[in-house]
């Protein structure tokens, strides 16, 4: 694993992300999408390829979807940004089939 991965990996805040990758964040964003906003990150660099690069490349394109992932908040909220999958439930609830129900035994 990478130098820059390594240190990646031992992060453990959003702010320590913000701070190690020197990417400027509204504390007040972050203080309130700070789960959404590394579960937005994680979900863009999942659609990267990131073998074969180089640190410094790893590092500017950490810093660019990081960047992405907290504009996505600052003009938007969790529930419309849907990241999670309760909130990707329609009007936040689930349907139950019928049959999925058994009915309830009578008390004797």
């Amino acid at each position: 694993m990478s130098e820059f991965l390594q240190q990646m990996a031992s992060l453990s805040s959003a702010e320590d992300f913000f701070k190690a990758l020197d990417v400027p964040y509204d504390e007040h964003v972050v203080r309130v999408n700070r789960l959404h906003i590394l579960k937005r990150l994680h979900d863009y660099l999942g659609r990267e390829t990131l073998t074969g690069l180089s640190d410094a490349a790893l590092k500017a394109l950490y810093q660019d979807k990081l960047a992405q992932a907290h504009a996505d908040f600052v003009s938007s909220d969790a529930v419309t940004e849907r990241v999670f999958k309760v909130f990707q439930q329609v009007k936040g609830q689930a349907f139950i089939g019928l049959d999925a129900i058994e009915p309830l035994q009578k008390a004797e």
